[in-house]
């Protein structure tokens, strides 16, 4: 597992507007979103491509443009779908699925409750949206989701992880081509399993309480 967390002032000052806890939810998900395609900048830095020839106002050249099949954008609901804009804002091209996890709050274990992405991932990349990387047992169980369909590699961008989550995580998807991108990697889990100093439930902030 390859670990990458985008050291940049920019990812920094927006991270730091997240995690105050007097920012509003509509500025919350505008700042999410931007933060999103500045990580997603790194995490596609490895996506498929193939040569191109064109025509320029001035001659023929080769470029470049996104492989087939399409590379799959999975977030995980509900925090992930917060995710969304900034990452098909720089890869419009991609297909879009979607994960629907909830972590029991007493015993920390995921359960999926919905799914709707393709039958058959076979040679597919897929880019995994989940805010928070805290456990890790979301995340990890997503991940062996979109294996188990014939996936051949993941990343996952995450706003902020903990160690403890990130350990497990390498655990989980041992032996499996994953890369996970950070905003920042922040200090433990409290006794509740959030991530401290953090920025409380991405969820809520992102769209109230339910």
């Amino acid at each position: 597992m390859r670990v990458h967390v985008a050291d940049h002032p920019l990812i920094t000052h927006k991270l730091t507007v997240l995690r105050d806890k007097n920012t509003p939810s509509p500025v919350f998900r505008a700042l999410t979103a931007e933060l999103v395609t500045l990580l997603a900048y790194e995490a596609t830095r490895n996506v498929r491509t193939r040569q191109v020839e064109i025509e320029t106002p001035v001659e023929r050249t080769t470029g470049l443009a996104i492989s087939s099949p399409r590379p799959l954008v999975v977030p995980i609901l509900r925090a992930g779908l917060g995710m969304l804009d900034g990452m098909v804002s720089l890869l419009p091209t991609a297909e879009v699925g979607f994960l629907g996890m909830v972590r029991n709050e007493e015993t920390l274990q995921p359960t999926t409750y919905a799914e709707r992405l393709p039958e058959d991932l076979s040679d597919r990349q897929c880019f995994v949206l989940d805010p928070m990387l805290a456990t890790g047992g979301s995340l990890g169980a997503a991940i062996e989701f979109l294996f188990a369909r014939g996936a051949v590699d993941v990343t996952a961008i995450c706003l902020l992880a903990a160690p403890e989550g990130l350990a497990a995580l390498e655990r989980m998807t041992e032996g499996r081509d994953v890369t996970i991108v950070l905003g920042a990697l922040d200090q433990k889990l409290n006794e509740k399993g959030y991530i401290v100093p953090g920025l409380g439930d991405a969820g809520d902030r992102l769209y109230g309480l339910v």
